[in-house]
């Protein structure tokens, strides 16, 4: 019945599709160049720095232009018959209708321009051009000046889209991630660019950064002011999270039927670290167990330690012939910056327009507001540690967009979704272990079950929390009870749930690539197939998992669990 709803829904959405005057290439062309100018800063961060210094249009009339040109693919593409397309073409129109789709559910359905501050804060990051070196110092300073100078007319945009009151996880994430942008435009921007010696760029980087120091200060100043106010009306409702699936992912399952997959991989996983800490702790409690593993801190801190880890993951991954390894690019590992610090770990890669540049691994430190006994429990074990760099790094999201930027797909070397980029390193954290690493110690399974056990809860707080009343208090409890994190994890894990409904996405991707592997596997060589699964799953870019299970199993798609 839900499959049909959205199908349903989809045609109305849609309407009669044109029949295409342009062939296939020159219009996924235009799509991209279109989606360039509409999305300047998703571009940038693809590498194509010809728009570099823009930011999109949020006012009212750019947003129902931005709608407008995704309706527009999505009919346009549908106008390219089956009998007008290879293989391939095939592939890529449904991924483009894809992509358009879940770009539309976010900007309306969601509406999350007008409810969330999330929508704008990785926009508002002028990373990209202070951290990755794809041009000379003078080059980037000029870059991030202009950027900067679009942000006090950005933040009114800002102001004048969201609206109040809002949820309490909202202020505190919007009012959190505007002030650490300001203070990084006030004070490590003109840091990062203090050896450019030329007087005048120096005077415009300074004019335009507390420029966009103060307007972003303001935004946050605003949001505290309206912290009074604050609800708990945060949860999209059982429909629009079923048509966020589907629009962002292409998984049409049922709530309910995603519960109980969730429910059992958690229950798999809680059975895994009893037999674990079984062997790592006799005698002792879980809670006890998992505390003695997160005691045993890496040496120099969590960067030094990361660093460590990343020559040992490939050379582990070469050695058990796990994937292949293209090109000679590195990931460096550094502390993350104030603003992105809503996660332990993030990796920054070059886009597909750039070659040759270093992946940055940032880290997080734990927040300084909290207690030293919290702060030091929520830096991760050396083993837990472990596997967030197998996540990030190697065989996951480093070695995943080494594979997606030599796509023959130009197309799925810019788009990568969520649950295929996601999906696919928390699934690495689990073969890295069914591969043997660290030899089958205790201590290293407890820490690949301490991530598998986070995303499970994250995976079950998202369905609870917009779909069934669930609290952030119960959420919050459930990370600490059930999937045993810190408590400092669990605030910020059961908050992230309330504005990020889709971080579901680790847990749902690991069990769609864990099935289809079984089922690729089973005519191409089982286990001995695992590398030519892995290498051919990642060529593909990053689909939604359904489209590239149905081109690799050569059937209808649909989601497997």
């Amino acid at each position: 019945m839900k499959k049909l709803l959205l199908a349903c829904a989809a045609s109305v959405l849609l309407g009669a599709a044109p029949v295409p005057k342009a062939p296939f290439p020159a219009f996924l062309d235009r799509f991209l160049e279109e989606d360039f100018k509409v999305e300047p800063t998703y571009a940038v961060y693809q590498g194509r720095h010809d728009h570099d210094g823009e930011l999109p249009d949020w006012s009212d009339a750019g947003l129902k232009s931005k709608a407008a040109f995704y309706r527009a693919a999505i009919a346009q593409a549908q106008g390219f018959t089956d009998n007008r397309l290879t293989r391939d073409q095939r592939f890529e129109r449904d991924y483009l209708i894809a992509v358009a789709r879940g770009r539309l559910f976010w900007l309306e359905d969601a509406d999350q321009p007008h409810r969330n501050p999330s929508y704008y804060i990785s926009m508002l990051d002028p990373n990209v051009y202070v951290a990755r070196p794809y041009a000379d110092a003078a080059t980037r300073m000029r870059a991030v000046t202009a950027f900067a100078r679009h942000i006090p007319a950005a933040a009114a945009q800002v102001r004048a889209n969201l609206r109040m009151p809002m949820p309490l996880t909202f202020i505190n994430f919007g009012k959190a991630g505007f002030q650490g942008l300001a203070d990084y435009y006030a004070k490590d921007v003109p840091a990062a660019f203090a050896g450019v010696k030329d007087a005048k760029l120096q005077a415009d980087l300074a004019a335009a950064t507390t420029a966009a120091a103060t307007a972003l200060h303001g935004l946050a100043e605003w949001l505290e002011q309206n912290r009074g106010a604050a609800t708990q009306d945060f949860a999209l409702g059982p429909e629009r999270f079923q048509r966020m699936l589907y629009a962002t992912e292409m998984v049409d399952t049922p709530v309910a039927e995603l519960e109980a997959v969730g429910r059992a991989d958690l229950k798999r996983n809680q059975d895994a670290l009893n037999e674990a800490c079984a062997a790592y702790a006799p005698g002792a409690s879980i809670t006890d167990c998992t505390a003695k593993a997160n005691a045993h801190k890496g040496e120099g801190g969590p960067v030094a330690t990361a660093r460590r880890q990343i020559p040992e993951l490939r050379a582990f991954v070469l050695a058990k012939q796990l994937v292949t390894i293209p090109g000679t690019e590195q990931a460096l590992a550094n502390e993350a910056p104030p603003f992105m610090r809503q996660n332990t770990a993030y990796i920054d890669p070059p886009g597909p327009y750039e070659h040759g540049l270093p992946s940055v691994y940032y880290i997080s430190p734990p927040d300084p507001a909290w207690t030293p006994e919290v702060q030091r429990a929520s830096t991760p074990g050396e083993t837990n540690l472990l596997f967030v760099t197998v996540h990030e790094v190697m065989p996951g999201h480093f070695l995943q967009f080494l594979h997606a930027n030599r796509s023959p797909s130009f197309f799925s070397r810019v788009f990568v979704g969520n649950a295929f980029a996601e999906g696919w390193a928390h699934y690495a954290e689990e073969m890295m272990w069914e591969a043997g690493l660290r030899k089958g110690d205790p201590e290293a399974h407890i820490g690949q079950l301490a991530n598998a056990l986070q995303r499970d809860c994250r995976y079950l707080s998202a369905i609870g929390l917009h779909t069934q009343g669930m609290t952030v208090e119960q959420s919050r409890k459930m990370f600490v009870e059930q999937c045993y994190q810190a408590e400092g994890t669990a605030r910020q894990q059961a908050a992230r749930g309330t504005y990020d409904p889709a971080y579901l996405v680790y847990t749902m991707g690991k069990l769609m690539i864990r099935r289809l592997r079984t089922d690729w596997t089973a005519t191409h060589g089982g286990r001995a197939g695992w590398k030519a699964f892995h290498d051919e799953l990642l060529d593909h870019g990053g689909p939604p998992i359904p489209l590239v299970r149905g081109l690799m199993m050569d059937t209808k798609s649909t989601a497997a669990f």
